[in-house]
Parts: structure tokens; C-alpha cells; sequence
């Protein structure tokens, strides 16, 4: 017994040691780097279909477009690996971090919300290793859907989770525009700093009301019993293009989603870690 408490003794200094380096802020800034340059480019296909040129705006998009690019296939590699380098260091956060917390609780709920990160980071590097491997597009919002309406109380667990989404993605807008993301921030001076807060405002509050628009069809598709009525990314922005006004509501979706990439971008540069 007192073998085995000094190994977990052991293993958990090697843990809390592991995440307050730098070699894991390092990779922690790096997927966030990785997931603004996925965001950028979404913003840009984007940008493509409200001009009328097609395309398509989603991760599986973006992916392909990256690879198409010169020595695109060692760029998604090295995104791949930011995401893993990610998911380790919010791994490591949920486990042994967020030390700063007194309150029990709050520390708790902190960790449960870094693991699910390293899930969600996780889940970026596989997707990204998958399409290397088989150069497929993304996914499709309809078949997850459609599969989990065919479990018992499928139906009303599809509405909870675009609920969810509606409300979470609110939420995030309403947040953003309080700037309450400046808390976590090592805000720089001057011109900068209203640079910061502009962007983080517009790339936060984007993103979550795109998150709500996902939401509000997959409760559309809840109520209306028919998967087909889920989209994914790609199938809301060009929803949009089809409503009165489309045109203008598409393009502040661009600039939500170009915001949002460049966000990812300064968040990695003042993020306090």
C-alpha cells in the first residue's frame, strides 16, 4: 500500500509539474493558434458563398481548402498536432490544475469544463488525422441525428442539445459583448487594446450566435420528428442566404466567423494561462 501511495504521490508531482511548464502553455497556445486558422478559413468560404462563388463553409471545407493549398498536407499535420498538444495540456488542467480555485466546488466544475475541452481538442485532431487519411469532407449534421431520434426519448434529447446550443450560444454573445473575456486576458495598452476588445467582441459574440442559429434547426428538427431538418455549418450559413435580408445576415456571419479566427489568434498571443 505505501508503494503504490508514493507511485500515485509521484505520478501526481509529475502531472501538476508537467501543466504549470512552459513546454504546456506552448502547446496550449498552439491549438489555439490551429483552431483560429480553421475559423479563418470557414470565415473566407463563407465569404465565397455570400459572393455567389459556392463552396463549402464548415471544418470538412476548411480542411480540404488548407490541403489544397502548397505543402498542404504537412499543414494539417501540424494542426493536427496543436489540437493533440492542446487536448493534452486541458488534460492536464482537468486533472491536476486550476489550483488558483479555493472554493472546492468552483475548481470542480473548472476541471469538468477542461476535460471537456480536451475532449472537443481531441476530437479536432482526429477529424483532422481521419481526413489525411481518407481526404473526406466533414460531417453531417442529418446522420447523427437521425440516430439518436431512433433511441428511446432520441427525439427529446436532440431538442434538449439545440436548446442548449440556442441558449449556451446566447449566452457566449451576451458575454461577449460585456467583454467579460477581458478578465482572462493580459490586455495590452493603447491602440491594442481597443484592438482586442473590438475583436474578441465581435469573433465571441459571432460564434455563439452561429451556435444558436445550429441550435434553433436542430430543435426545428426535434419538433418536426425529421433528422433532414438538421444542418450542420455549411447547410445554416446558406440557409441564411436564402432568407429576406440574406445576404446581409451571411455576411455578418463572415465577419463573426473571420473575428472569431483572428480572436484565436491574439487569445493564444495575451491568454493568461
Amino acid at each position: 500500500m505505501g508503494t503504490a501511495a508514493a507511485m500515485t504521490s509521484t505520478v501526481g508531482q509529475a502531472a501538476r509539474k508537467a501543466e504549470s511548464s512552459k513546454a504546456a502553455e506552448g502547446g496550449a497556445r498552439a491549438g489555439l493558434v490551429a483552431r483560429g486558422v480553421l475559423w479563418l478559413v470557414v470565415g473566407v468560404l463563407a465569404l465565397r458563398i455570400a459572393l455567389g462563388s459556392g463552396g463549402k463553409a464548415d471544418r470538412g471545407g476548411a480542411l480540404a481548402a488548407l490541403r489544397d493549398q502548397p505543402l498542404g498536407a504537412p499543414l494539417l499535420v501540424v494542426l493536427a498536432l496543436a489540437f493533440v498538444a492542446h487536448a493534452i495540456f486541458r488534460l492536464l488542467e482537468g486533472t491536476v490544475g486550476r489550483r488558483d480555485e479555493d472554493d472546492g466546488r468552483k475548481r470542480a466544475l473548472k476541471r469538468a469544463w477542461s476535460l471537456c475541452r480536451a475532449v472537443i481538442y481531441g476530437g479536432l485532431a482526429v477529424s483532422t488525422v481521419r481526413f489525411l487519411e481518407s481526404g473526406g469532407g466533414g460531417g453531417d449534421a442529418k446522420r447523427p441525428a437521425s440516430q439518436v431520434m431512433e433511441w428511446p426519448g432520441g427525439r427529446w434529447l436532440v431538442g434538449l442539445v439545440g436548446a442548449g446550443l440556442v441558449i449556451g450560444g446566447l449566452i457566449v454573445a451576451f458575454r461577449a459583448f460585456r467583454q467579460d473575456f477581458t478578465d482572462k486576458l493580459r490586455m495590452p495598452a493603447g491602440r491594442m487594446c481597443t484592438f482586442v476588445k473590438v475583436v474578441g467582441a465581435a469573433g465571441l459574440a459571432g460564434r455563439g450566435l452561429v451556435y444558436a442559429l445550429l441550435g434553433g434547426f436542430l430543435v426545428e428538427a426535434a419538433q418536426a420528428y425529421n433528422p433532414n431538418k438538421a444542418k450542420g455549418l455549411d447547410e445554416a450559413l446558406k440557409s441564411l442566404a436564402g432568407q429576406t435580408f440574406g445576404t446581409a445576415l451571411l455576411l455578418l456571419a463572415v465577419v463573426g466567423l473571420g473575428a472569431f479566427g483572428v480572436w484565436s489568434f491574439l487569445e493564444a498571443r495575451y491568454k493568461k494561462f
